[in-house]
């Protein structure tokens, strides 16, 4: 797993999240199903994005982290919109 956490209300929420682990139950297999992202809002999953095919996990890996990278501005700020965060002064 490799996600984006926020701390909010005394807690870290997860924010955005790319995970593969065949073996748990409801578990998401990359090499079969591909790679997807989850959205995050109010501690719930909000949605799911297809985002490859299948794919090798440690190409799968590698492919969300760099995209967490990249983007982790935008996910944090859209994050923030919908919680109502307007200044991170006090985190």
């Amino acid at each position: 797993m490799v996600q984006i956490e926020y701390w909010l209300d005394g807690g870290w929420q997860a924010v955005v999240r790319y995970d593969h682990d065949e073996d748990a139950e409801g578990g998401h297999d990359v090499t079969e199903e591909g790679l997807h992202r989850d959205i995050y809002r109010d501690r719930e999953k909000i949605r799911t994005e297809g985002v490859t095919g299948p794919l090798p996990a440690n190409k799968a890996f590698e492919y969300a982290e760099e995209d967490l990278k990249e983007h982790a501005e935008e996910y944090v700020r859209r994050f923030e919109k919908w919680h109502g965060v307007k200044d991170r002064t006090d985190l």
